[in-house]
């Protein structure tokens, strides 16, 4: 099942649980992939790929949300937001650890024969391809500069 699909059912599933957070946090998903269904272009479809790039980007501004209603002291907004990327993560693929990060990093360092920070570069376009829906582009950076410096 495709996840557009897949989360229109989860609406109904909500519905019936009277899970007000999940079904508001799915529909705001559901309305994210619509708009880009008919965005100029489009020619309305929506591929689960571009679906996953979606809800990264919603769990990504929603942690950044909730970071600074925590600055503002404002610690039941954050809550709320981190309810809805609770809800959003349970659809994305599952997030590479630490170790495996630096794993795969230094694979591509490997494969790409990198030698010194001048090669920065070529490793960043290289490994934000392989792992991207992985790991984030921030965590990507930092492991990439720890292990070039």
């Amino acid at each position: 099942m495709a996840l557009f699909e897949q989360i229109s059912e989860d609406i109904k599933v909500a519905m019936k649980a009277r899970d007000k957070v999940a079904l508001e946090t799915l529909r705001n998903v559901k309305k994210v992939f619509l708009e880009a269904k008919t965005a100029p272009g489009a020619n309305d479809t929506l591929t689960d790929e571009d679906a996953l790039k979606l809800m990264q980007k919603l769990v990504k501004q929603g942690k950044d949300a909730a970071q600074i209603y925590v600055g503002q002291n404002r610690q039941d907004l954050a809550d709320e937001e981190l309810a809805q990327v609770a809800v959003i993560e349970r659809y994305l693929p599952k997030m590479l650890s630490g170790e495996e990060l630096e794993a795969a990093i230094k694979q591509i360092i490997e494969t790409v024969g990198a030698t010194s920070m001048k090669d920065m570069g070529k490793v960043m376009g290289t490994a934000t391809k392989q792992l991207a829906g992985k790991a984030e582009g921030r965590a990507i950076n930092e492991m990439v500069k720890k292990l070039l410096a």
